[in-house]
């Protein structure tokens, strides 16, 4: 590393407590598998002043992914061979059953159950434990897509993949990850901390910001595979030296999730075993972040280049922007701004997407870009040189047909949307019954502004203002959720039959779409 690049790097990692500020954090910087950068700042506990080491313990969320299928793969070299035990796990399923490759590369078409769980009224900070995971999951009964086909994010699929280790061991969880990986790759803290109401050591999750001050949050979540393992910045470093370390061999751990994956139709994949392959500039990345409230994270490696970025936050500042900064510094670039074309404002507007039933909102950003609200939180787009508007998961051409949305990540290609506009329908008051999740909508008027909320065994919805897309299309809020990321708003699209009454109801969000809610007589 040249004494610029070094310059660069330091300045970034002087200033980024003050650029993603709140009660604490670490980072970590690897070239060839060795450390360049360790930095911890801040407190593990505000109050209790405890402060922020690199032995500190954080809930590393989705990262804990990547390590419940390298398990996955370390007892079961084949994983095809657990595809009768996802049958078993989905008894009531009456579409075709994913196979665990498909859970592993979130192929499975099943609906996610963090965002079902709000369907069937869940209080944002409420206590969700195993019998209440395995309720829901036990539930499913249709796909919102055929296995293999697309890509749709599903925690579930990596709980149902740790359940099954533990099934077809007879060993818990926890210690098949002890023995079979942490102690092996030399991970001294990392641990399964599934019930994440509290933290190995005493670190406390943060929401807030410096305006509004920083408080506690309340997590009453219990995870698995899906989101349960707690680690330190020093078992990270140990992770992603063991990752450099066995990058030639052909069946080490880490090149075997990093494998490029596909859809079933031949289309790259880009997701697979609990790992996201980015490019950042001309180089490709594996990694993953992490986010639980008051916890987030964020790691990747770039193999060409043997450089490792970790960065851990006990708040809600951003690790991935954190992480490509520090980046840029190590592959001495500059911050690449997107170019200043205007985008084309014929493009802005409401519409249907008719395959998901999903509502698309495009508009312009002030700062000269646009945006598209589609999936759990808006995605930034500039103009791209064929007047098209392009993000980091979607592109947007105008074409004689209409306006296509293009999403190659989930396997998207050529989706004409549906313009959706017309006067408000007020006659969708009522109650309306999803029979797979034994869930309920009310809808209700009053004092002339309509309202609803959704409700069943896990607690009864907050009502929320409804909010006018389209004719017979309205939108549901759902800012906050039982788990940190949101579902963002559901898709309400009514259906009527030949005498135009409103019949059902169909419920969808990009996590959990499809949901057909009937309306219940009075």
């Amino acid at each position: 590393m040249n004494s610029h690049t070094a310059q660069t790097l330091d300045r970034i990692i002087e200033t980024l407590p003050q650029r993603y500020p709140g009660p604490g954090g670490a980072l970590a910087v690897l070239k060839d598998g060795q450390v360049l950068e360790a930095h911890t700042w801040g407190f593990a506990d505000v109050e209790a002043r405890l402060p922020f080491t690199p032995e500190t313990m954080m809930l590393i969320c989705s990262i804990s992914k990547q390590f419940t299928c390298s398990l996955l793969l370390d007892l079961f070299p084949d994983p095809s061979v657990l595809d009768a035990d996802v049958a078993r796990a989905l008894p009531g399923l009456r579409d075709d059953v994913p196979g665990i490759l498909a859970l592993c590369h979130n192929q499975s078409g099943l609906r996610d159950y963090w965002a079902q769980a709000m369907l069937c009224g869940a209080p944002v900070e409420g206590f969700f434990g195993p019998a209440e995971a395995s309720r829901l999951i036990g539930r499913a009964r249709t796909l919102q897509f055929r296995p293999g086909t697309r890509y749709s994010y599903a925690n579930q699929n990596f709980r149902l993949i740790s359940e099954i280790l533990e099934s077809r061991t007879g060993r818990p969880f926890a210690d098949l990850l002890q023995e079979r990986l942490f102690s092996r790759i030399g991970m001294p803290h990392a641990d399964l901390n599934a019930d994440t109401s509290s933290v190995k050591g005493g670190t406390i999750g943060y929401e807030g910001s410096l305006a509004s001050g920083f408080r506690p949050a309340v997590n009453r979540i219990h995870w698995t595979g899906d989101a349960g393992i707690a680690a330190s910045l020093e078992d990270m470093i140990a992770w992603e030296s063991f990752i450099d370390r066995t990058r030639l061999d052909p069946q080490g751990l880490y090149r075997r999730l990093a494998a490029p994956q596909t859809f079933q139709d031949g289309a790259p994949a880009f997701y697979g075993f609990g790992l996201g392959q980015m490019t950042l500039g001309r180089t490709t990345v594996t990694g993953h972040g992490g986010g639980l409230r008051g916890w987030r994270s964020f790691r990747f490696y770039a193999a060409s280049e043997r450089i490792s970025i970790v960065v851990l936050f006990n708040h809600m500042a951003d690790p991935r922007a954190a992480a490509l900064e520090l980046f840029a510094a190590m592959m001495d670039e500059p911050a690449r701004d997107n170019p200043a074309n205007p985008p084309d404002a014929a493009m802005a507007g409401r519409y249907l997407d008719p395959q998901t039933g999903l509502a698309v909102r495009v508009e312009l950003a002030c700062e000269g870009g646009a945006r598209i609200h589609y999936a759990s939180s808006p995605e930034p787009l500039h103009a791209g040189p064929q007047g098209d508007l392009l993000g980091g998961q979607t592109r947007l051409a105008q074409t004689p047909e209409g306006l296509v949305l293009d999403r190659p990540r989930e396997n998207v290609h050529g989706q004409i949307l549906i313009p959706c506009g017309g006067a408000p329908t007020l006659d969708i008051e009522g109650q309306y019954h999803c029979a797979e999740l034994d869930a309920t909508l009310s809808c209700v008027a009053a004092g002339g502004a309509l309202y609803g909320a959704f409700s069943g065994d896990l607690g009864q919805g907050a009502m929320q203002p409804l909010v006018h897309f389209g004719a017979d299309v309205w939108l549901l809020p759902c800012p906050r959720a039982l788990d940190y990321e949101a579902p963002g708003d559901w898709t309400l699209q009514f259906l009527r039959d030949e005498k135009g009454q409103v019949t059902q109801v169909e419920v969808g969000c990009w996590l959990a779409r499809g949901l057909q809610f009937l309306r219940r007589l009075p």
